[in-house]
Parts: C-alpha cells; structure tokens; sequence
C-alpha cells in the first residue's frame, strides 16, 4: 500500500531528481503546496507572491522505506539551515518545509528535524499544514530524466545531490545497487 510525503526543499527538480534514485520509492510528482492562490501557475510561484513552495510529492512503500528515513535522506540532500533559499534560489517558494498528512508523520517529521540538528547548525525546516496539492504543469515532471541533463543550473546542483545520496544512503540509491 503505497504512502505519500510532501516535502520542500528548494527547486523541485533537484529533490524529484533525488527522491527518483530512491529503493522504496515508487513515484515522485512536482508541484505547489501551501499557497493562497487557487491552481497557480509556475510562472506565479516563481513571483513569490502566491506563498506556495515547490515540493514533491512522494509515493513510496513503507514496506521498503520508512518514513523516516525518507526524511533523513530529504535532510542529507538539502540544506535545511537556509531560510527561505537554496544556494542561489532565494523566496518562501524554495522554503525547506514537510507537510505531514497525519499526527504520525508530523511526529516522525518533529524527530526527523531533531536528529537534524544534531549535526550542527540550526534548522529553519518548517512544519506545515496539508493543504490543497497543485501538480506542476507537464513539463515540470520528470524534468531531469527529460530537459534537466541540458539545463545549467541542473547540472550544476543535481549531480552533487544524488552524489550525496550514493555516498551517504548507499544501501538506498537505485544506481549503486545497481
């Protein structure tokens, strides 16, 4: 039986492209959460005005990955002490934040931000309310698989995430079990 994460940690592509070298995982979709903005578009995201961030939603197999391991990988592979940017991506719509669907995840997510913290520096990684879950337009999915590997700014930031991955979460990653 397939569960579902909402996470945001920055560019969707980058997380997608993590999240889909994941053993456990059996979908990953971009979208927007946690906005006022009924259906908003990428280009009203990107203006920051609308209070989305850009986060995935992942399906996984809790039979195979837990959640909260899902969540210390989200925590490796991002930056959770930046407020409201990632590297060069800078408004609330690249927030590090975890939309919990239930209590059960939101206290997994609370020990998850602890274990965190632990490591050094202080986390700005926000919990926030389930809202209303706007799938990104087509061209968003699948981005590194599909435009990502021509795109700069991906190829400079995606590589040294899924490196990170099949580093630290070896026994994981799609690619070094391979």
């Amino acid at each position: 039986m397939t569960e579902y994460a909402t996470l945001a940690g920055g560019c969707f592509w980058c997380t997608e492209a993590v999240f889909k070298d994941v053993i456990g995982v059996e979908s990953v979709e971009s979208g927007y959460i946690g906005g006022h903005v009924p259906d908003p578009t990428y280009k009203q995201v990107c203006g920051g005005d609308t209070g989305h961030a850009e986060a995935i939603r992942v399906g996984y197999d809790p039979d195979q990955l837990r959640y909260a391991d899902l969540l210390d990988i989200f925590f490796a592979t991002h930056d959770p002490t930046q407020l409201n940017r990632q590297g060069n991506d800078v408004g609330t719509q690249y927030r590090s934040a975890i939309f919990p669907a239930d209590e059960a995840q939101e206290t997994e997510a609370r020990a998850a931000i602890e274990r965190a913290g632990e490591t050094g520096g202080k986390i700005v990684t926000t919990i926030e309310p389930m809202t209303t879950w706007y799938p990104a337009e087509g061209y968003h999915q699948d981005y590194w698989e599909t435009s990502g590997r021509s795109n700069p700014y991906c190829m400079a930031v995606i590589p040294p995430k899924l490196q990170k991955l099949r580093k630290s979460f070896a026994a994981r990653s799609r690619a070094v079990s391979v």
